[in-house]
């Protein structure tokens, strides 16, 4: 590994950056409280294992050569935070507000896999400059990947929490929030 210190300023910005997992995240906190801006947060990053376990099998380099492939994914994940964004204006309360059907965590939960893997930031992340940081004379290159990935998702399962507890302590000052399907049955938050 090259420059270790380098790396986790870039692990750092890519997490600080909100995106369209940091909006996932967010949005179902609100929309339903703790229990679910957590297990999205779980999600989301279950999707960086993913993108971790792609790139130290060489799976991202193959996407990276290929414009097609690369281009399939960003589209795909555009047309995935636009049917998300439909399916939560089709929510929408009486009072016209925003509204989200409480859903099952699990469904959450695999959701925020799904916006992770098709994140086009992380994509690039995890294509181009995660592999700067490899020493290919150092040898065990999987390996490698694997502890940057690791690293990474370390830094970024801790800042999606923060953003899901903040998220649903905020909401709740601002009237009733829907309880996800599948919660101890208590209120959520």
């Amino acid at each position: 590994m090259t420059h270790p210190l380098l790396f986790l300023l870039a692990a750092l910005t890519l997490v600080a950056i909100p995106g369209p997992n940091h909006l996932y995240i967010t949005t179902r906190s609100v929309g339903e409280g703790r229990r679910a801006g957590i297990a999205s947060a779980l999600g989301v990053e279950t999707g960086t294992l993913v993108h971790i376990a792609a790139a130290a099998a060489g799976l991202s380099a193959v996407v990276a050569a290929s414009a097609t492939a690369f281009g399939f994914l960003r589209y795909a994940g555009a047309a995935y935070l636009v049917y998300l964004a439909y399916r939560t204006l089709r929510g929408r309360d009486h009072t016209g507000g925003p509204g989200l059907e409480p859903r099952p965590l699990h469904r959450v939960y695999l959701d925020g896999v799904l916006v992770n893997v098709l994140n086009p930031k992380v994509v690039l992340f995890f294509l181009a400059f995660l592999p700067q940081f490899v020493d290919q004379d150092a040898g065990a290159v999987p390996l490698q990947i694997v502890v940057l990935g690791a690293v990474t998702a370390l830094i970024g399962l801790a800042s999606d929490i923060v953003y899901a507890v903040a998220a649903a302590r905020s909401a709740r000052g601002c009237g009733p929030v829907p309880r996800s399907r599948g919660g101890s049955g208590t209120r959520p938050g």
